[in-house]
C-alpha cells in the first residue's frame, strides 16, 4: 500500500516538482466516496470504486489548476504551505460534513493460510495491485507518446515547450493520474481500515518518508523503499510489538538519511 501511495506522490513530484503534502487527504476523500456510494446509495462495489477513482482524479486536476498552478515557479516553501493548507481544509471539511465517527463498509476479507503462516487477503491484494500499478505506469511512460512527453518534461522543463510539448496540459494529465492512483489506494484501504477525517495522518507522513528514502521523484526508489520500510514494521512488530516495528523503521530512516541524504535512488 505504501508503494502505491509513494508511486503517485513520486509521479507528481517528478514531473511537476511540487510535493503534495495533502496527498493522503485525497485518499481520505476517496474512502469517504466509496463508503457513501456503497453503503448509503447501494452502488455495487466495483461501480463505487470506479466512481471514486474518477472523482479523486478530477480532484487532483482541480487541485493543480486552482492551488498548485498559481504558485509554480515560486519558492518551495510557498508550495508546501498551500498544499499544507489544502490538507487542513480537507480534514476540517470532512469533520464538519461527516463528524468524527469511524465508519466502515462492513466487508471482512478472508485470511489465506500457507503452511504455518497466515496472510491477510486484503494485504495480498494491495501488494498485487501495487505491482500491477508499477508495471502499467512503466508501460505508459515508456510505450506511449503521452508518457514520453511526461518523461521529457520532467527532464527538461525549459526546452520541451520549444519542441511543441504543452507543459500545462502535461501537468494536468499528471495530476489526474496522481489523483487516480490515490483513488486506487483508497479502494484498497477502505477494505482494511475504518474511514474518519484523520485517516490521512495515518499514511501521509509515512508515505512522504518513504518517498524521501527512495529518492524524491524516483518511482522505482519509492517502490523499493516502501517494501523495505514495510519489512521493518512487520518484522519488528512480529518480534516485539507493532509500535516497536514503527520505532525500528523510523530509526532506520534517520540512520539512512545520514548515509544517503538524497535517498537510495536519488535522481
Amino acid at each position: 500500500m505504501l508503494a502505491l501511495l509513494a508511486l503517485g506522490l513520486n509521479l507528481v513530484f517528478g514531473v511537476i516538482d511540487v510535493v503534495w503534502i495533502c496527498y493522503a487527504e485525497l485518499v481520505m476523500v476517496g474512502m469517504y466516496a466509496i463508503f457513501f456510494l456503497y453503503v448509503y446509495y447501494e452502488v455495487p462495489l466495483p461501480g463505487a470504486i470506479s466512481a471514486a477513482v474518477l472523482g479523486v482524479a478530477l480532484l487532483g486536476v482541480i487541485l493543480h489548476r486552482f492551488v498548485i498552478e498559481p504558485v509554480l515557479g515560486t519558492a518551495p516553501i510557498n508550495q508546501l504551505l498551500v498544499t499544507g493548507g489544502v490538507l487542513f481544509f480537507l480534514q476540517a471539511a470532512a469533520t464538519l460534513a461527516f463528524g468524527i465517527e469511524f465508519r466502515n463498509i462492513g466487508i471482512r476479507m478472508p485470511v489465506v493460510e500457507f503452511g504455518d503462516m497466515f496472510f491477510s487477503f486484503a494485504r495480498i491484494l494491495a501488494f498485487a495491485t501495487a505491482l500491477v500499478g508499477v508495471l502499467l505506469l512503466w508501460l505508459f511512460l515508456t510505450r506511449t507518446y503521452l508518457g514520453t512527453a511526461i518523461r521529457a518534461i520532467s527532464q527538461d522543463r525549459e526546452i520541451m515547450p520549444l519542441m511543441g510539448v504543452d507543459p500545462r496540459r502535461i501537468y494536468l494529465i499528471t495530476s489526474a493520474i496522481g489523483g487516480g492512483m490515490a483513488g486506487v489506494a483508497a479502494s484498497l484501504l477502505v477494505l482494511q481500515y475504518d474511514v474518519h477525517p484523520a485517516i490521512g495522518l495515518s499514511f501521509g507522513p509515512i508515505t512522504f518518508m518513504v518517498c524521501v528514502m527512495g529518492g524524491l521523484g524516483n518511482m522505482l526508489g519509492g517502490f523499493v523503499a516502501a517494501f523495505i520500510f514495510a519489512q521493518f514494521i512487520s518484522v519488528g512488530g512480529y518480534l516485539f510489538q507493532i509500535e516497536w516495528g514503527y520505532v525500528i523503521a523510523f530509526c532506520f530512516f534517520i540512520a539512512m538519511m545520514f548515509v544517503r541524504p538524497k535517498g537510495l535512488f536519488s535522481r
